[in-house]
């Protein structure tokens, strides 16, 4: 632990972020950089692991070790960060594309696995970088897509229901037009011992102009996280996917494996030997 407290700003790079003037992953940033200043994390212990797209342009805003992955593949890096160097603190940050389309099967195992990490997600709904496109969280009938003119027609994925499911053993959703909401949930993820998911609802102010609505809709009805799933399933039937707060938290016991001698590179050829 630093001897003189951290602030936020601290954790902060001198770049300036790009991303569209009233974006939610402003506050999604400013809560990250505070969660870590107030848990006090040196910068040699924290790692940011990010996927492709707005939101995974994150960790080059931070002072911290920071990884960019290949579109989708976040959370198998970070995965393997965090049991290759268990005493570090890893968060794995992405969008509702990334994240749950060409990343979903690595979201369901990534939350099967409950690798002590933190994955953040900035939902928008839509593939803000490539101009405009429906994602796996667009509603069925949203028409604001040239591709798309009719609405997706789909069924739009859930992901507390997906990640509940699948085994994640800490679950929450925050809006980032509440950054110190936000801010509780990221240190209550990076306290918890497990795989932590934090779903953030945050507006993309350019290809869904009506989300700036989201103020006037969120309410933080998960008041006390369930210890069980089954109670935990029960109330996210009612859930209208605008209810902020942590839904669920398991004692369930961190994937960590046991490591093993490694044997020198020059005696592996023995064991192959005819």
């Amino acid at each position: 632990m630093d001897a003189v407290a951290p602030k936020p700003q601290d954790y902060k790079s001198d770049l300036k972020p790009v991303w569209c003037p009233g974006c939610g992953d402003f506050s999604v940033l400013a809560a990250i950089t505070r969660a870590l200043a107030e848990l006090r994390l040196p910068h040699k212990d924290v790692a940011l692991v990010s996927g492709i797209g707005c939101s995974s342009r994150l960790p080059a805003y931070t002072s911290l070790y920071g990884f960019h992955a290949v579109h989708g593949r976040a959370l198998p890096v970070a995965s393997g960060l965090k049991l290759a160097r268990p005493e570090l603190t890893v968060l794995a940050v992405g969008g509702d594309g990334d994240g749950f389309s060409i990343g979903g099967n690595h979201f369901v195992h990534g939350c099967r696995r409950n690798v002590d990490m933190t994955y953040i997600i900035m939902d928008n709904s839509v593939y803000g970088m490539t101009k405009g496109q429906a994602s796996p969280t667009t509603a069925a009938d949203w028409t604001g897509s040239k591709l798309t003119p009719e609405g997706p027609g789909l069924s739009p994925f859930r992901p507390l229901e997906m990640a509940l499911s699948a085994g994640a053993t800490f679950i929450s959703r925050a809006f980032s037009g509440d950054p110190l909401e936000v801010t509780r949930q990221i240190c209550a993820a990076i306290e918890h011992k497990g795989f932590s998911f934090v779903h953030v609802l945050s507006p993309c102010v350019t290809y869904r102009p009506e989300q700036k609505g989201w103020r006037e809709v969120v309410h933080a009805d998960f008041t006390e996280p369930y210890s069980d799933r089954r109670e935990a399933f029960l109330r996210l039937l009612d859930d209208d996917g605008f209810t902020t707060g942590i839904l669920y938290k398991s004692q369930t016991p961190p994937f960590q494996p046991t490591p093993k001698s490694v044997e020198p590179v020059a005696t592996l050829g023995d064991q192959f030997a005819i």
